[in-house]
């Protein structure tokens, strides 16, 4: 997936109200950004991090620049940007980077599913076979390559997880597929210590039959691509 062009670049002051950050770019003038994106941001929203945004020319916004990458202070690039996420799943299935989602005739995204009334990031169609979809942005890491999922409490995650346990109920296929914006990743854990209630109702739901994969990107100033899978454990 390529990025907006010209990202604007500069060093983060601070991320606050979930959505908003200062940021001191690189010719000195002081702005503040969109963060699209309402986790913690575990180790991806320290002071001073290197940050690149996309500007809107959408004349209705009130802030024009978007927040997409990071630069954590190990070095690694991180896309936080979870809107994104969806269309690199839809892209990596496209061009075969997920085999396990091949072969479907159509796909349609954000399908109103479930019983608690929610939407699946994905359905996949053929003949009389269906696939529901989960995505979930990946961003927060630990020493020794060790991605977490989630870096806050997420009722809404638990909730999906339910619904895709649902699904295989009524003989449906589902599947949750983490995208891991970041390349120094070598395996997704849950975030137990985070989210104790996420982490038990995941393994339930891999207990159940529900489909768990990891994908990593590769992150750059111009693109982000899924590129390579990567364990999924729960230990």
């Amino acid at each position: 997936m390529d990025l907006p062009t010209l990202l604007v670049s500069g060093r983060l002051l601070r991320r606050y109200k979930r959505f908003l950050a200062d940021v001191a770019l690189d010719d000195g003038t002081r702005i503040t950004a969109h963060c699209p994106n309402t986790g913690s941001l575990m180790g991806c929203a320290e002071p001073g991090l290197r940050v690149w945004l996309s500007r809107s020319d959408n004349p209705k916004r009130k802030y024009a620049l978007t927040w997409e990458l990071v630069q954590t202070g190990e070095g690694t690039l991180v896309g936080i940007h979870t809107g994104r996420s969806n269309r690199l799943v839809q892209e990596a299935i496209a061009t075969g980077v997920i085999p396990e989602l091949a072969g479907y005739a159509s796909l349609r995204p954000e399908v109103p599913f479930g019983r608690e009334g929610s939407r699946a990031d994905l359905l996949l169609a053929r003949d009389d076979s269906r696939c529901f979809v989960e995505v979930k942005n990946v961003t927060a890491a630990v020493s020794g390559g060790i991605a977490l999922f989630p870096d806050a409490v997420t009722q809404r995650g638990a909730k999906h997880l339910r619904e895709l346990m649902g699904c295989l109920a009524e003989g449906e296929r589902a599947v949750l597929v983490f995208s891991v914006q970041r390349g120094d990743a070598g395996e997704v854990r849950p975030a137990d210590d985070i989210d104790p209630v996420y982490g038990r109702v995941l393994r339930e739901a891999i207990q159940a039959g529900v489909e768990v994969y990891a994908y990593r990107a590769g992150v750059s100033p111009r693109s982000i691509t899924l590129q390579e899978r990567i364990p999924v454990v729960c230990p």
